[in-house]
């Protein structure tokens, strides 16, 4: 079964400079910030007051009024990202549907309806809870919404890690094509938690950024002057396929997922291990199981959350892979122009790694401004790069000690 690779024949992002791909990907080519005061909910009285909203989506582009109304917007933002890659990808007619499967991360799920529906409980009482409320809610259904429009019968279901949410999925359906349960595997994340009792949950445990008086110099992963990082939404989505299925049918590969790894710190509720023994693990394990040395990977799109002690111990974890050979990675994060979207983050990412490695083009880590003697690897800063790169590594890191890291190839 190992002889059997797995291809990315799609690709779907939403994120807060662009509920479209192409228009996103050009965005962050250039550098250009995504984050800006809140519009989607009332921030008077709470402490932190920017995020990264996708403002122009709107569901109805891809669910019509009935379906929306059913749905929480972290299912509209998967839907929106999976219509993307499926488009992309060209799949009109499937064999045998039990060989194709969905999996969506999420870190949260439906909070945005549990807030609602709360407040309508503490208003009307149980009976003015919807009977709604529960399908809208749960994590799962993403994947569920997803499967039900496209006929996919395969494994469904959903991974919640945290932040390795996304990252988790697309290891997983990588597994399930390596393993000969699938042909093709739809996997990704989303996440709709720009919300008051997220931002308020974040900021009272000061994981936010409070530069309420410059919200676009906020998210500034590796600096010096990083003070917390700024939540963010939207959603990611690849359609993996293996690779002789996907050239049966003439489709186009933009990438391989060659590998992957994931790790447990037990450490602490929070804050990464210290030592950096968890992502250090991940990202070796992403190595070995792609078959590759460490000095053929060009390229990192670190998890970067522009916290004190994430970015200090990735960059740490990163020396003791790589040894000699991280004074020639380029590394960047892209968190510092669309956010944290937590379960939606790894998958957002695994498809920009995707972009990155098929044009030859990294983006870059803005506002990068003063350097820190504790990160002192080359980020990409404010600028992207040109170079061609054969193999990347996305990283992405959660609170309860989850990591993962994917290998990606270029497919050119």
């Amino acid at each position: 079964m190992m002889s059997r690779k797995v291809v990315i024949t799609g690709m779907g992002m939403v994120n807060a400079l662009s509920s479209n791909r192409d228009t996103s990907w050009e965005a962050l080519k250039a550098g250009k910030n995504g984050i800006a005061p809140l519009e989607l909910m009332d921030t008077e009285g709470f402490k932190v007051n920017f995020g990264g909203e996708a403002t122009d989506f709107d569901p109805l582009t891809v669910m019509d009024a009935k379906e929306a109304r059913k749905a929480d917007r972290f299912c509209q933002l998967a839907m929106a990202s999976s219509v993307q890659a499926m488009d992309q990808a060209g799949i009109t007619d499937l064999a045998d549907p039990y060989r194709a499967g969905v999996i969506i991360g999420s870190g949260i799920g439906g909070m945005l309806t549990f807030e609602e529906q709360h407040s309508r409980l503490i208003k009307r009482g149980p009976r003015g809870v919807s009977p709604m409320f529960i399908p809208m809610m749960i994590g799962d259904m993403a994947s569920g919404l997803v499967s039900i429009r496209y006929g996919f019968r395969g494994a469904n279901y959903c991974t919640v890690s945290a932040c390795a949410s996304g990252g988790h999925a697309i290891g997983s359906a990588y597994d399930q094509i390596i393993l000969g349960h699938a042909d093709v595997m739809l996997a990704g994340g989303s996440e709709a938690a720009v919300c008051p009792m997220a931002v308020a949950g974040f900021a009272n445990m000061k994981a936010l950024s409070s530069s309420n008086d410059n919200p676009t110099g906020a998210s500034r992963p590796f600096d010096k002057d990083r003070n917390g990082f700024v939540l963010g939404e939207g959603s990611g989505m690849l359609v993996l396929e293996e690779e002789e299925h996907a050239k049966a049918r003439g489709a186009t590969i933009y990438g391989e997922i060659c590998g992957y790894g994931m790790t447990g710190d037990a450490f602490h509720m929070t804050q990464p291990d210290s030592e950096g023994r968890g992502a250090f693990g991940s990202m070796s394990q992403a190595i070995r199981t792609s078959g590759i040395q460490a000095h053929q990977v060009g390229y990192i799109n670190a998890h970067g959350t522009s916290t004190h002690f994430n970015d200090k111990i990735e960059s740490g974890a990163i020396r003791k892979v790589f040894g000699e050979h991280a004074d020639n990675l380029k590394i960047s994060s892209t968190k510092s122009m669309i956010g944290h979207l937590l379960g939606a983050a790894g998958a957002v990412e695994a498809v920009i790694t995707t972009l990155a490695l098929k044009e030859g083009i990294l983006p870059p880590t803005i506002n990068y401004e003063t350097p820190d003697p504790e990160c002192d690897l080359f980020y990409c800063p404010n600028e992207a790069v040109k170079t061609e790169v054969d193999y990347a590594l996305s990283n992405s890191f959660g609170f309860g000690g989850h990591n993962v890291t994917l290998c990606i190839g270029a497919r050119r």
